[in-house]
């Protein structure tokens, strides 16, 4: 719907505070009157031409003629028509019919006639009781494609290097052909700076070749609007040079029978088109400007283009044709100037100047608008245009020319000017302005259309509008009224007139609020009034939330094959249902099963390449749509480089060159190179080099005698590519062996022979045909000549009938069939080993304590070693215990030392035994001769606890105890010491009592014990050294049955059951502090007692230094805790030594002879000291425990 425009103006009363008031005031552009169906029954307008067929009009002439003319007006207009500047009755030409309700003419030339008889300038008027519009003039004419003409065209033969033109010229048709070159196929020809057509359609050699001869160079026209195509007839090129013209055709042609005279040596430049130095051309402003250069020279010419005193435009400049045209789209007068294109190649330079105007058709700066007054308003008319020459302006009047126009006194004319004042009816009509020069014309239609009419609102009633909020809210009121309304706005039913501090109030009437939040709800009420009356409508607005997105998707990077999930959690007004759509670079999804959408979820399972992209979250309600966007970056290896080439080929090195695959979005970071030596090692790959992931070339170093494939894999941040295709193969030249064998060695495996071993070389490594090794030796000390042997295919030669164990130099040499390895340096070897033949005398021994001896010994000459020697051994063994209870044989134990020692420890020794020992010396062959056995004995040490400690037969006041002698009794056990103390119910111990009991006694019983107790017990055996290591027990005696039933009548009464729960619910707290006491690491009374009242006597002694130390369970001095027991079999034991192999042997594994391991025997093994904690085999009694309270 078309709305007028008002002005708005501002009322202000006297407290400043007044409403404002929209008027609808006189303007000089006023727009048509709306054409609302309730405005068209009553109101009246002039006419206005609405469609109208182009000014140059060209018909197809194989179809009817349509010349279009529509226009509207109230009443309706009629129409009429002029050819050739008279009437033209269409009535009098039955082939002329006017399309009902319209000025259409239709002319039916497809039944019968021509199109060039209905050729001529046409013009259409459209009237009503208000004026008369008219239309353009309207030139017809039918499109034309003519043939060509027909010509004989003769063969071109020409010099290599030679210019050319061949000339097209096609038929003038209407519009003008388009012209291309085509062979008898139809393909193109091709063009390039060489070759290439020039606007006018002609062909253009800058120099010709042999490639360009063809039979077939035709030229074609087509003409778009008959939709035809014309072709010329071929032309024959034959390009042929000076030799091959001397040799077969020089003598049956003459030189004018050529095309062209030029000589086909290199020249400079010269223009083929345009012609001389300087040129003009001219443009219309609007247009695209064409400038052409094409110049002929050998080698061909570069064109360039510049402006004279000027720049050319950047952003409507462009070179076509190779930069042979220059094109300047949409000019104007500021692109004219001198233009100049230059030609040049390697032997000169030459330009040509173009003189550019650019003219101007008329263009409107101010086209003349409808006016729509009321009687006795004022306004005017404008008309004002430009052009180049300057273009003349001209009035009509309903279609005549204001000079001879009836007289309005209302009006006056100005120039380009038409002012109105106190109009009336009879003043409206419809004016025309003319703008002409001589390149062409403007018609522009305006009418003066004088009403009187009450205000009307065309909006409909009750219109519902529905905002977002925080968003800007127009409220429409679309109005009609002459003269021009003033308007205003309404809140409510009985809200005052809106401000424009807080609203726009716009010319058309649209009421604006800028920022409309949740109390805009509500009705609004627009006002217009005039002379002539007030009109006015409701409208009503609703606010709603806006929607948002609350989880966009964000940004990933996956690896091909895997899944990506982006997600989109929309948020939205209550009232409005949304949509989600998710596009893929603002598409639709890709139609296929792996992209599946799971309530705020768009998932992509196996991603491919082609997945990659921006994905976008769309939420979209009636009023409103969000979006977020993602991009997704499909990552992988790169794919494997192809293409390796293999150039400057050098015999110790090459050029590797290859195209890198696709990096698959993730950079290329290292190229990793391999090579496959063909000829020694097919199908194994080794790696060459690395470089850059930005390089593609890579020189590489080489060896003699390999047959070298290369391939070349790609690496970036995700992976390492699949290897390329390999290279072709280089085979390199041979030469001789740049290395010899490594890990020479000279060992003798018998006595008299000399073993060389070496590691041989590779094929690789032979640097040619014919790897053999040249082996040579003599000895050290010696003066004799080197004596040496060539072998192959071996890597060790044996050396017969060499002395015993004497120093060689070796050598191993590398050669093949070009020549030797450089000399290499002599190894020291040995000839083969013999077994020692001397034995160590003097051997001593000297016994440190019970469990260790020193033994000494002088060492053997070293020509007797005849070897490398390694060290010396003993062999030694427990042949007698000096305690007859404890007789029995020990297998031989070795333990070696290593190197010239003539000295060693002996640990681990069994207390008050028989030893005895030899020594040998031992080289890389074996042992030498047995020493004469020598033997020592080991004092007496202190026993083992006593073995199985038990207690039997408890009484109300006695305790049997029982147990077996010490396993190791080291010595002769002199008496046993069986100390014991009484534990009360606190864990405090009781006063310590001191037993002891002959050695032959394995039983004792304890009286005059007290009933119902328990007792702590410590026992250990003596030997004459001293106190071997503590056994630890615990027991109580028998209950008083006359007390125990006292107890039990008590137990059974009532109060006595409740307080022992509140005892046993203390114990069990005190149980619980006990236990976080202990894991702290504190002690508990009965450690405290028992250090108290400990007996010296009973603590074991420190074999070294005779001193007593500590006692301590098995847990390093924790207390023992409430209600513990000790095992029968519980010890705490002194290591039988503090001596170790390790400590004695230097570093040298101790050996065994046959039955086993040497550290289980004399390591000496740690027997169990007690375990805190352990339950004894007697629990206490219940009645114990009660008796404690009691």
């Amino acid at each position: 719907m078309v709305q007028p425009k008002i002005m708005l103006k501002k009322k202000h009363s006297s407290a400043g505070r007044a409403p404002l008031i929209l008027f609808l005031c006189q303007m000089v552009n006023a727009l048509d009157v709306p054409l609302d169906p309730k405005l068209l029954d009553d109101l009246v307008q002039p006419p206005t031409i609405t469609q109208q067929s182009p000014k140059n009009y060209i018909i197809d002439p194989r179809e009817n003629i349509v010349i279009q003319c529509e226009a509207k007006g109230k009443p309706p207009p009629s129409f009429s028509w002029t050819r050739n500047g008279t009437h033209f009755d269409i009535d009098k030409d039955p082939l002329v019919t006017m399309k009902h309700g319209s000025g259409t003419l239709i002319i039916n030339i497809m039944a019968e006639g021509k199109a060039e008889t209905y050729e001529g300038v046409y013009q259409c008027t459209a009237r009503n009781e208000r004026g008369a519009a008219v239309s353009n003039s309207i030139v017809v004419r039918p499109s034309r494609s003519p043939l060509w003409t027909k010509e004989r065209l003769e063969p071109i033969i020409l010099r290599n290097g030679q210019s050319l033109v061949l000339p097209c010229r096609p038929p003038i048709g209407l519009p003008p052909a388009i012209i291309f070159w085509m062979d008898n196929s139809f393909q193109r020809l091709p063009q390039s700076e060489r070759v290439s057509q020039g606007l006018n359609g002609d062909l253009y050699f800058s120099n010709v070749l042999p490639e360009d001869t063809r039979e077939d160079y035709i030229c074609y026209a087509r003409f778009n609007h008959t939709q035809t195509i014309q072709q010329k007839q071929p032309i024959s090129l034959k390009v042929i040079s000076v030799d091959e013209l001397n040799d077969t055709i020089a003598a049956n042609l003459s030189d004018t029978e050529f095309y062209g005279a030029k000589s086909s040596k290199e020249r400079s430049p010269t223009f083929l088109t345009p012609e001389g130095n300087e040129s003009v051309k001219e443009e219309l402003r609007g247009n695209t400007l064409s400038l052409e250069c094409i110049a002929e020279g050998l080698p061909t010419p570069i064109i360039y283009w510049i402006k004279e005193d000027g720049t050319l435009p950047v952003n409507r400049t462009f070179y076509r044709n190779f930069k042979k045209t220059l094109q300047i789209t949409h000019v104007s007068e500021a692109d004219s100037g001198n233009y100049q294109c230059i030609a040049k190649n390697t032997l000169g330079a030459i330009h040509h100047t173009i003189s550019v105007t650019v003219k101007a058709a008329p263009y409107w700066i101010v086209a003349p608008q409808n006016l729509v007054l009321s009687p006795g308003e004022n306004g005017t008319l404008v008309c004002r245009a430009n052009g180049n020459p300057k273009p003349r302006i001209g009035w009509l009047t309903n279609g005549v020319p204001i000079e001879i126009a009836p007289d309005d006194p209302s009006r006056k004319i100005d120039g380009d000017t038409i002012i109105f004042s106190n109009v009336q009816e009879r003043s409206s009509a419809v004016y025309q302005c003319n703008a002409s020069n001589e390149y062409g014309y403007l018609l522009a239609n305006a009418f003066v259309n004088v009403l009187a009419e009450p205000p009307r609102i065309l909006t409909s009633p009750n219109t519902l509008y529905q905002i977002i909020a925080n968003r800007p809210a127009l409220l429409d009121c679309a109005f009609f009224g002459s003269p021009l309304p003033t308007i205003e706005w309404f809140k409510g039913t009985r809200g005052s007139a809106l401000h424009e501090d807080i609203y726009v109030l716009h010319d058309n009437g649209t009421l604006e609020i800028p920022v409309a939040q949740k109390d805009s709800t509500g009705t609004y009420t627009c006002v217009a009034r005039n002379k002539l009356g007030m009109a006015k409508n409701e409208v009503h607005l609703e606010i709603k939330d806006p929607t948002r997105i609350i989880k966009q998707p964000e940004y990933a990077v996956v690896q091909r094959g895997s899944k990506v999930s982006f997600e989109c959690k929309v948020k939205h007004d209550q009232t409005l249902i949304p949509t989600i759509l998710w596009l893929k670079d603002n598409g639709e999804l890709p139609n296929d099963e792996r992209f599946s959408i799971d309530k705020d979820h768009l998932v992509v399972t196996d991603v491919s390449d082609g997945d990659g992209g921006i994905y976008t979250c769309a939420a979209n309600t009636t009023l409103d749509s969000v979006s977020a966007s993602a991009v997704l970056r499909v990552v992988d290896v790169p794919n494997p480089p192809f293409d390796l080439e293999l150039t400057n080929q050098l015999d110790k090195s090459i050029q590797l060159t290859w195209t890198p695959g696709d990096d698959n979005n993730s950079p290329i970071t290292k190229f990793i190179i391999e090579y496959e030596d063909a000829m020694h090692e097919a199908g194994l790959w080794h790696h060459q080099a690395e470089v850059s992931g930005t390089q593609t070339t890579a020189q590489l170093k080489l060896s003699p005698y390999v047959n070298y494939s290369f391939r070349v894999m790609a690496e970036n941040n995700i992976g390492r590519s699949v290897p390329s295709e390999a290279s072709e193969q280089y085979l390199t030249k041979a030469a001789e062996p740049d290395q010899n064998p490594t890990a020479v060695e000279g060992l003798g495996t018998e006595p008299d022979n000399l073993v060389i071993t070496w590691k041989p070389l590779n094929g690789f490594e032979s640097n040619g045909p014919g790897l053999q090794y040249k082996v040579s030796w003599r000895q050290k000390d010696g003066d004799d000549e080197w004596t040496s042997v060539v072998v192959a295919n071996v890597s060790k030669y044996i050396v017969s009938g060499t002395p015993t164990f004497v120093p060689y130099l070796i050598k191993v040499q590398a050669l093949n069939d070009v020549g030797f390895a450089p000399e290499p340096a002599a190894v020291l070897g040995h000839s083969g080993e013999d077994l020692p033949m001397v034995a160590p005398g003097n051997v001593r021994v000297i016994v440190v304590n019970s469990t260790l001896a020193e033994v000494h010994w002088d060492p053997v000459p070293l020509k007797s070693v005849r070897g490398h020697l390694q060290g010396y051994r003993i062999y030694y063994w427990k042949a007698q215990s000096s305690s007859k209870r404890n007789r029995r044989h020990i297998e031989k134990k070795i333990l070696t030392f290593q190197g010239s020692k003539t000295h060693g420890m002996l640990p681990g020794l069994q207390p008050y035994s028989h030893y005895a020992l030899n020594v040998r010396v031992i080289n890389g062959k074996g042992e030498g001769p047995a020493s004469t056995d020598k033997s020592f004995h080991t004092p007496e040490g202190v026993p083992s606890a006593p073995s199985n400690l038990k207690i039997v037969n408890p009484t109300l006041d006695s305790l049997t105890l029982e147990w077996d002698p010490p396993s190791q009794p080291n010595g002769i056990l002199t008496e046993y010491v069986l100390k014991y103390q009484p534990i009360n119910s606190t864990h405090e111990l009781g006063p310590l009592v001191d037993l002891k009991i002959p050695a032959n006694k394995t039983r004792w019983t304890l009286k005059n014990l007290n009933f119902s107790t328990r007792y702590k017990f410590y026992f250990y055996a003596q030997t004459s050294v001293g106190s071997g290591s503590q056994i630890t027990e615990e027991a109580v005696t028998t209950v008083d049955e006359a007390m125990a039933s006292r107890q039990v009548d008590i137990a059974t009464q009532g109060w006595f059951i409740g307080l022992m729960c509140a005892v046993a619910l203390l114990i069990l707290i005190l149980l619980i502090v006990c236990f976080i006491r202990r894991n702290k690491g504190g002690k508990y009374p009965v450690k405290e007692k028992e250090d108290a009242h400990a007996d010296p006597e009973i603590q074991p002694m420190k074999e070294d230094d005779g001193t007593f130390g500590e006692y301590s369970d098995a847990e390093d001095h924790k207390p023992l805790k409430k209600g513990s027991r000790t095992p029968s079999d519980r010890t705490v034991k002194k290591e039988d030594s503090d001596d170790s192999l390790v400590d004695y042997g230097e570093g040298v594994n101790g050996q065994f002879n046959e039955d086993g391991s040497f550290i289980g025997q004399y390591s000496g093994k740690k027997e169990k000291e007690p375990a805190e904690g352990n339950e004894s085999s007697e629990a206490p009694s219940p009645v114990n425990a009660m008796n404690s309270f009691v």
